[in-house]
């Protein structure tokens, strides 16, 4: 019997290449899998009940981040916006079961609402695909027509667009209104100067991927709690995880975040502060050369290849010949995700790589707009509805099954129980979408 996962991963370690995805560590890790994988054994405490060596290390991630209440998650910052969405649903006004939504949110969100059954308007964005940067005035002008049970953003989003959470949480509170931040990509902007993480700017919860950013296993991620949330939010945030979560969570993600409070209360600022810093130097350079940087986060590199005459992932094949791997890449764009891990000599193979590609007349892409979203179903009824796999050109006119077509990666084509369109099913195959899953009426 083969083994093709692990002798995959074995040969791409063994190439020693330079990592510019996820997850944050970089391969360099310090855990022995198998002697630091354990169980709820005695004294090893239980996670979503903890009250010994896991509480512990939650009160120190706490600390660290400014929160009255943390809860580790060990599946990722999809079980914490699921937790976080149930939270926000023990209301008093039972019947209030409305989200408002930035466009741009995860695939998880629209999970999270079918399992809850909870409907969300959206706040579409501009003409601009790739962000949906909610202004203060978008934000009052919806919040002003009708009460929702909370406001959630995403921000930063995958391509690295930042919202400006503190004047959006001035307008949710004006309006006694919850603002939940999807933060999975900011984990490190709490330990930048000045500080940008959300509970700073205002949030009543967020979640944060450990492991995108910081140097955490797959799966490690935050849910925080701001000290002025609801408290029953603080009181229920345990079930609110567990009500989703497994009850075999990984031990070795769960001493990956005990192991990066360590780090968090040492060195790691400081090197983190130093990596933004070569991060910035290096999109200065590409700016001073012509090639046009997206998005304004910190640890992010997002390069517009088609203004420089490649794709997205014809870019990404010239750096990995170089030997650079690369988190994203499509018919436009290139994202590459440096951390504090990078090491010197990994940080001028890329701005060399980076600085020697030539570049080229743009290439002139007919990008075909946003479709304007005709909701016909909740997600709820779309989603648990039977539903067939159909081609995109024959999808015309049904109702989008699946939870979303999130290309590009930024802002969803479309959302579950919404009408497919001429025009949207000319967007999805522009983004290479061959396939979708549409409900079948009775």
């Amino acid at each position: 019997m083969n083994t093709p996962i692990c002798d995959f991963v074995g040969t791409y370690a063994a190439g020693n290449p330079v990592r510019l995805h996820m997850p944050g560590h970089k391969g360099r890790t310090v855990l022995d899998p198998e002697g630091a994988d354990i169980t709820e054994i005695e004294g090893a405490d239980e996670l979503y009940r903890a009250r010994g060596i896991i509480r512990e290390s939650e009160e120190n991630a706490a600390a660290l981040f400014g929160a009255s209440r943390t809860l580790y998650s060990a599946e990722g910052s999809s079980l914490c916006i699921r937790a976080m969405l149930y939270l926000a649903s023990l209301t008093e006004d039972k019947k209030n079961r409305r989200l408002l939504a930035g466009r741009n949110a995860h695939r998880t969100l629209m999970t999270a609402a079918a399992l809850l059954d909870i409907e969300i308007d959206w706040i579409m964005p501009g003409a601009n695909l790739l962000s949906c940067l909610v202004t203060p005035e978008a934000l009052e002008k919806k919040l002003s027509e009708r009460e929702y049970m909370a406001v959630f953003l995403t921000s930063p989003d995958y391509l690295g667009q930042q919202t400006d959470l503190r004047a959006a949480a001035e307008v949710c509170h004006r309006h006694e209104t919850p603002l939940l931040v999807d933060n999975a990509h900011g984990a490190y902007l709490k330990f930048l100067s000045p500080d940008r993480h959300p509970l700073t700017q205002g949030a009543d919860a967020c979640c944060d991927s450990a492991h995108k950013t910081l140097s955490c296993l797959t799966g490690a991620a935050y849910l925080h709690l701001a000290e002025h949330a609801p408290e029953n939010w603080k009181e229920q945030a345990e079930e609110a995880m567990a009500l989703f979560a497994s009850t075999s969570p990984n031990w070795l993600i769960l001493q990956s975040l005990d192991r990066m409070n360590a780090e968090l209360a040492g060195d790691y600022p400081a090197r983190l502060r130093e990596a933004a810093r070569k991060t910035a130097d290096i999109k200065k350079s590409l700016e001073s050369r012509g090639w046009t940087p997206a998005g304004d986060e910190p640890m992010k590199i997002t390069l517009n290849a088609a203004a420089a005459g490649y794709t997205g992932t014809e870019l990404a094949q010239l750096l990995r010949r170089d030997g650079i791997v690369c988190e994203f890449a499509d018919r436009e764009y290139l994202v590459l995700m440096p951390s504090a891990e990078t090491t010197e000599q990994e940080w001028q193979c890329l701005r060399t790589a980076v600085e020697t590609v030539p570049l080229r007349e743009a290439l002139h892409l007919r990008k075909p707009p946003l479709p304007v979203p005709e909701r016909v179903l909740s997600v709820r009824e779309a989603m648990l509805a039977p539903s067939r796999k159909t081609a995109v050109e024959q999808a015309v006119g049904h109702v989008l099954a699946d939870a979303s077509v999130s290309c590009p990666p930024a802002v969803p084509v479309m959302i579950a129980g919404e009408r497919i369109t001429a025009e949207a099913a000319a967007c999805l195959l522009y983004y290479g979408i061959t396939e979708c899953r549409v409900v079948i009426r009775p």
